[in-house]
């Protein structure tokens, strides 16, 4: 789901007015839906500027027939020739009127959206979407909603029922089959939440522009673009188009969870059974995810609409960065949001949650990374460094803010100094448990762990403790412990589950070097996560031999 509003701002001065000016060719002013709904600007297919009545009235006369003058006689007073004059200045500085030298801005099927996702246009789903507006009418009343509630709750009860299956599902490795399932049936699910955004704008007398195919931070995922939303007339309308995607998957996890008790209690498939304990508690946690407003996603959105706030994130965050600047540097600043007493917390909450986020997924998938080598190594060592960068970036604007505040050069410099060494100090002084990740497998009555060519096998001294897993999916069972009884590593070739967790792939073997381990043997054929006790580390090795070393070993 995009959502996007715009402000008219107050910039430089641009190049001279034409003498006749002309709305740029996809540009449209669009009258209020109903009385109390706001005058919007439509720029392009995603880009909406609220403006005022007047300035409304003013760019529907720029037909490049009229000059200042002609406009100001038509608009009547308080219009003058100097005033219109200045609203078409500002209407140029947001490319609102047609320049010449300028080439039209074509209806891009592909198109970045920054920091980091790329959007490709499949269909324009309007007319589509239009032809389910009588069936969305029918359901959209309060009975259904309290069915849906229920249901939604009915899907966490089971979960809670069947605790232990839901602990061992999520703990175990995933068969090959039951894992594409999975994703065909989530994609599947993330469509159907994508055209509920859609049906739900449809249904208010909004227009869907846009739906496609896109990868969000490198994921991925579908999109439906509801920028129409903010032609509603009404907070709550806008806040449901931000939440029915929500709505709808913890409807598709109710009704799994559901399933999942209906295949138990039948005697049906255990297979059937995990594929929908897996499905209904993927789709509570997406739809958990998706309703954080520290994001721009959906629960951002509907918080943004609810407020009627435009930009709110992004002024939040300003503001928590001015608080920072103003406690560490001094000056004078200006809030970005005034009439909003918590949203400098709100902000630190906006700068802070991606961070944690990232830690998050390296928790639950670092260590399968690493185990698939060289890619795995690269594609976490990349994140890190585009994680580096944004706090990089995020350093340099809080400098400055501090500038333009006018915080004294000795005190910013001082700061600045002493934060380095601190940070410095961190890294010297702190040391933190350093762990080397494998695979192992049971096979011929021996315990072998596996590693890949980016495995730190330096770190394996003998005597070291192996904790053996499970492997799952998302969590882990511990299923014995073993010691390492020699540095020599033999060139072996291990099956596939050994390195990631999915079972019943013995057959596809990849190459690898492993040692035998004194200690637990797990019953023949078992395969999972190993993780070795390899003592503490100061906190910059320890980034250098997760981050770095890799690349060379």
């Amino acid at each position: 789901m995009r959502l996007t509003l715009n402000r008219l701002p107050a910039e430089a001065a641009p190049a001279p007015l034409p003498e006749c000016p002309r709305l740029a060719p996809d540009v449209r002013v669009h009258e209020p839906i109903e009385d109390g709904a706001p005058w919007l600007v439509q720029s392009g297919v995603q880009r909406y500027l609220r403006v005022s009545a007047g300035m409304a009235r003013l760019l529907s006369l720029a037909d490049g027939t009229r000059n200042s003058a002609d406009m100001a006689k038509e608009l009547g007073d308080p219009w003058t020739a100097e005033l219109v004059g200045e609203g078409l200045l500002r209407a140029q500085r947001t490319q609102l009127l047609e320049d010449p030298d300028q080439k039209p801005r074509g209806d891009r099927r592909l198109t970045f959206v920054p920091p980091l996702t790329v959007q490709l246009t499949l269909v324009r789903p309007e007319r589509m979407l239009n032809r389910f507006r009588p069936l969305t009418a029918r359901v959209a009343n309060r009975g259904w909603a309290v069915f849906a509630a229920a249901l939604a709750v009915s899907g966490v009860l089971c979960l809670v029922g069947q605790a232990d299956a839901t602990w061992s599902v999520l703990s175990e490795p995933i068969s090959a089959p039951m894992l594409i399932a999975l994703l065909v049936v989530t994609y599947c699910g993330t469509m159907l939440h994508e055209l509920a955004h859609g049906l739900v704008l449809s249904h208010y007398g909004g227009r869907p522009s846009r739906m496609g195919f896109m990868l969000f931070y490198l994921t991925p995922a579908f999109f439906c673009d509801v920028t129409d939303g903010w032609r509603l007339p009404k907070n709550r309308q806008r806040v449901r188009v931000a939440l029915a995607g929500i709505a709808t998957q913890t409807l598709i996890a109710g009704l799994a969870g559901v399933g999942s008790v209906v295949v138990a209690a039948s005697g049906g498939s255990h297979a059937l059974r995990d594929f929908l304990l897996l499905l209904t508690v993927t789709n509570y946690v997406s739809g958990l995810f998706n309703a954080i407003p520290f994001i721009k996603l959906d629960g951002y959105l509907a918080l943004m609409s609810h407020l009627d706030t435009s930009h709110l994130r992004d002024r939040s965050m300003t503001d928590a960065r001015r608080l920072v600047a103003k406690v560490l540097f001094g000056g004078r600043y200006e809030r970005a949001l005034p009439g909003v007493d918590w949203a400098p917390l709100f902000g630190l909450a906006c700068i802070l949650f991606p961070l944690y986020v990232v830690s998050m997924a390296f928790t639950l998938w670092g260590s399968v990374l690493e185990n698939t080598g060289l890619v795995g190594a690269v594609a976490v060592s990349v994140a890190v460094g585009y994680l580096m960068l944004r706090v990089y970036a995020g350093a340099r604007r809080l400098g400055a803010e501090a500038r333009t505040a006018g915080a004294p050069r000795w005190r910013r410099v001082t700061v600045s100094v002493l934060v380095t060494a601190g940070l410095a100090a961190v890294l010297w002084g702190v040391t933190v448990p350093y762990t080397v990740t494998g695979g192992f497998v049971a096979e011929r009555g021996r315990t072998v762990f596996v590693a890949t060519g980016t495995t730190d096998r330096s770190a394996l001294e003998p005597g070291a403790e192996v904790r053996l897993l499970s492997g799952g999916v998302v969590l882990q069972k511990q299923l014995g412990t073993a010691t390492v009884t020699s540095p020599d590593f033999a060139d072996l070739s291990a099956p596939l589950s050994a390195l990631v967790p999915v079972k019943g792939l013995d057959s596809v073997r990849v190459p690898a070097s492993g040692i035998t381990l004194d200690g637990a043997r797990p019953a023949p054929g078992t395969t999972g996560q190993a993780v070795v006790d390899a003592g503490d580390r100061r906190l910059g090795d320890w980034l250098y031999l997760k981050y770095l070393a890799p690349f060379w070993r």
